[in-house]
């Protein structure tokens, strides 16, 4: 039974959260989200607050539903949600200063603690990411395996709150979709990931903070440059 009647505060949550997975890369365009009944089970939240929370995604052009026998609610190709962050990001200039700062304190903490509490079967995960990284070929791999990455070494650290806020800031993001910025990143990205797993691999937990702070500066002048510089910041998503 849905208690709580699609109440505003939990429709804006649940949107939010679904919100923050597609942005960070977890889900991807053209993938297909789970039925409202298993999203609310999931979620721990009611149908009613899915179904409306879905509907503000659609709104905003983050999902599309498709009818038919193989249809459903698909995420979209993203262009006029990313073009708009972008456009949210260029009118806040201390925003994504903000987002950056808060990504290091988290992500930092994270991988110290990955590095002494890691499994062989997050080691694993993140070594396939890193594999499927540098063999990517499209925006939404390289997208996916980001968010592998960086979702394991959370999962590592241990924490369950430290995770929820890691993958709340990441949230904030949009990994990237321009065709210029997605070729010039994808080797960085992959030997900042590779620095990271060393180090956790090695139980190294200063090595791991150094690295991971190493390679969200970087990723701090990528975004600027894609969001105030000239060129890439200025090219229309493909």
């Amino acid at each position: 039974m849905d208690l709580d009647l699609g109440a505003p505060s939990v429709t804006s949550d649940v949107a939010r959260r679904l919100r923050a997975r597609i942005r960070a890369g977890e889900l991807g365009p053209g993938d297909r989200l789970p039925p409202e009944r298993d999203l609310a089970k999931q979620m721990g939240v009611g149908r009613v607050s899915v179904r409306e929370a879905l509907r503000l995604l659609q709104a905003g052009g983050y999902v599309e539903v498709r009818r038919g026998a193989t249809g459903g609610t698909f995420v979209t190709q993203l262009d006029r949600p990313y073009r708009n962050w972008l456009s949210e990001m260029r009118s806040g200039a201390s925003e994504i200063t903000d987002i950056l700062d808060l990504r290091i304190g988290l992500e930092c903490q994270a991988a110290k603690l990955a590095a002494t509490r890691r499994t062989e079967a997050e080691l694993a995960t993140m070594a396939a990411a890193i594999d499927e990284m540098s063999s990517s070929d499209s925006r939404v791999s390289f997208r996916n395996s980001d968010a592998r990455f960086h979702g394991a070494l959370a999962q590592a650290a241990r924490n369950e709150r430290l995770k929820s806020a890691v993958a709340s800031a990441r949230g904030e993001m949009f990994a990237p979709l321009d065709e210029l910025v997605y070729t010039e990143i994808v080797e960085s990205s992959r030997a900042g990931h590779l620095a990271i797993y060393q180090a956790v691999l090695d139980q190294d937990a200063e090595r791991a903070r150094r690295a991971m702070e190493e390679h969200l500066e970087q990723t701090r002048q990528e975004l600027e440059q894609l969001i105030f510089g000239v060129g890439s910041a200025e090219a229309d998503p493909v």
